[in-house]
């Protein structure tokens, strides 16, 4: 049906990312810090490996034809994934957005070829994801032939990351006491927790939420760091898996990027940073020699006029972080 194979070309990149020790964030601390760099995916993030299993599940199905019209809500990175996926097998993508989304990964969808559908207007009571998914609902019903990849609800998306966390694992021979893992969909989260049940590891995962966020019970407000939290409680979590959820702010996403970069020379995105801060607050509870993993979930680039302009942060977020940092302002 297709001409191009799921596991070919730029595809048959995806996954199977590194992993690597860092040696110089937390110096005087006793336990080793490893980051699993999914920023390495070719289109840059961990959804890569989401969009791509989601997509040749739907295909082994049946479910997809070359006039079959992809439909996904992403904050950026789900969506670029698939971008990448469809513009290689030749389907045609629409993304439902909202204006959290950055001006960047707009213009990256369009260079791929992806349509764009804004809502403009959040849910009373669900914020702007419950506005975005009643949009696809709608623009199921009014397509043809339109496939929702549902990365809230396709089972594929938890299936998809305990492959992820295997890969942590072996590569640390199961010695691993400390898992970070940023909440979203939640699809990862319990990708990497089911792994770790089903394989009676001894890895505690720690559940790194966004302060506004509702997945962990927090009380609903309005976040500005895309990708981190949700505005609606998850169908893949299951709480009993994990072992502490911690809640990170905006600011202190936007301090753990800077910090990563600062100490690493790691350029990566807002849940990225989100774990460091996480780490930061949990760093006392870990035993000597403790090992610990998190995930640089997708690529800094993305997030230049947002995360690391220090006029955005001051104007969205009312700290002035230029005066800490040697960071590049892009602009005041």
């Amino acid at each position: 049906m297709f001409t191009k194979q799921f596991d070919s070309g730029i595809l048959s990149t995806i996954g199977k990312t590194p992993l690597v020790k860092l040696e110089n964030i937390y110096p005087h601390e006793d336990f080793n810090l490893y980051a699993k760099l999914e920023s390495l995916n070719p289109s840059g993030s961990i959804k890569d490996r989401t969009s791509l299993a989601i997509l040749l599940d739907a295909y082994n199905k049946g479910k997809l034809t070359e006039n079959t019209t992809v439909i996904e809500s992403s904050s950026g990175n789900m969506a670029i994934g698939l971008a990448q996926v469809c513009k290689f097998i030749g389907l045609k993508l629409l993304v439902v957005v909202d204006p959290n989304v950055n001006k960047q990964n707009l213009q990256i969808l369009k260079t791929f070829g992806a349509k764009i559908d804004k809502v403009t207007k959040p849910h009373p009571h669900e914020g702007f994801l419950g506005a975005r998914l009643d949009r696809v609902k709608e623009l199921l019903a009014s397509e043809n032939k339109g496939f929702w990849t549902n990365q809230y609800g396709n089972k594929v998306n938890v299936l998809t990351h305990r492959l992820t966390m295997k890969e942590i694992t072996d590569e640390l021979k199961n010695d691993l006491d400390y898992m970070f893992v940023a909440a979203s969909t939640c699809g990862t989260l319990m990708g990497c927790a089911e792994f770790v049940a089903d394989n009676n590891l001894k890895t505690k995962i720690i559940a790194v939420d966004a302060v506004g966020s509702v997945l962990f019970g927090d009380s609903p407000k309005k976040r500005m760091i895309p990708g981190h939290g949700a505005g609606r409680k998850s169908r893949f979590l299951k709480e009993n898996l994990i072992y502490k959820a911690v809640h990170i702010s905006d600011i202190e996403s936007v301090k753990g990027c800077r910090k990563l970069l600062d100490e690493e020379a790691i350029l990566a995105g807002g849940s990225t940073g989100a774990a460091i801060s996480a780490i930061d607050k949990l760093k006392g509870e870990f035993p000597k020699n403790a090992n610990v993993a998190f995930i640089v979930c997708d690529r800094g680039e993305r997030y230049l006029e947002t995360i690391f302009n220090d006029g955005w942060v001051f104007e969205n977020l009312g700290e002035n972080l230029d005066t800490e940092t040697n960071y590049l302002r892009l602009a005041a």
